[in-house]
């Protein structure tokens, strides 16, 4: 029986396969603007800092000349004009933008993987240990975040890396706290309990079975205290305890724009919107991703 070429053609459902249209894919991005808005933003951001002056040969940022005091936006050479010191306005945003997100980035996780590791040790291991560790963390949640790091700071002397450490040590409580949290309700689940009957030790335990699950709302977590490190350091540079001038951070641009604030106000203005920006972005994005999550 001869057979006929459309007999070995593959069966179909019957169902006519359609294309995504224009009108579905802006309705999903419409439905998820709440993660897509911010997290485009921050792409911004991030490029205009890191990327952009690798690829554009920007002014100097710190070797200004006096004869270019306070020149205004959109002069020749100088897009959003210069400081008191002569210094491209652009450069130092860029760059300063960059030195703040590093430091918040940089604090955020020296403190997630310490107090993380504290936090799961703690929980995990319980008892007189637990007790031990959290009265201690206690200890250190007593003092006000800021004052705490401004006495690290003043303590350690003013440059970009004891800002980090500055940070990273009042974040420690607080990560610390959250992944003791996370371990106590995970060490009782079934998977973990199964692990514990075949003989695994409880150092894998920890890193295969725990560390996996309590890293994911400690990196949502971060995202939200990253925005927090932005505004610490800023602070600390303004108070001249953070990065020290010459080098830039929006922080000690808005501290040497406040001496010219009535005659030139965009020095403060303009690394205040930026700054503005950068933390509403990673507030809004660590919001939407923890309730993307499911997490509370």
């Amino acid at each position: 029986m001869a057979v006929e070429l459309r007999d070995l053609a593959p069966a179909t459902s019957g169902v006519p396969e359609t294309k995504e249209s224009p009108q579905s894919r802006f309705g999903m991005l419409r439905a998820n603007i709440d993660i897509f808005a911010p997290a485009s933003l921050l792409v911004v951001i991030v490029l205009m800092c890191f990327v952009y002056p690798a690829i554009y040969h920007l002014r100097s940022s710190t070797n200004g000349s006096l004869g270019d005091f306070l020149l205004p936006p959109f002069s020749k050479h100088f897009l959003l004009g210069t400081d008191p010191l002569g210094d491209d306005i652009v450069s130092r945003l860029l760059y300063g933008g960059r030195v703040s997100l590093e430091v918040g980035v940089g604090a955020t996780a020296t403190g997630l993987v310490i107090g993380g590791a504290i936090g799961m040790t703690s929980g995990y291991v319980g008892g007189a240990i637990d007790s031990v560790i959290m009265r201690a963390l206690d200890v250190l949640l007593a003092f006000p975040a800021l004052i705490l790091a401004i006495v690290m700071s003043n303590y350690l002397g003013p440059s970009e890396l004891h800002v980090i450490y500055a940070i990273a040590i009042v974040s420690v409580p607080a990560f610390a706290r959250l992944s003791r949290a996370e371990t106590i309700r995970l060490r009782d689940q079934t998977f973990v309990v199964a692990a514990k009957l075949s003989g695994s030790r409880d150092l894998r335990i920890v890193i295969r079975h725990i560390a996996p699950n309590v890293l994911q709302r400690l990196i949502t977590y971060g995202f939200l205290f990253v925005a927090v490190a932005v505004i610490v350091e800023a602070a600390l540079s303004f108070l001249g305890l953070g990065v020290p001038n010459p080098k830039p951070s929006w922080g000690n641009m808005i501290s040497l724009g406040e001496q010219y604030l009535a005659i030139d106000p965009w020095l403060v203005l303009l690394p205040s919107a930026c700054l503005f920006l950068t933390v509403v972005s990673l507030n809004s994005f660590g919001d939407a991703l923890r309730a993307r999550l499911g997490q509370s």
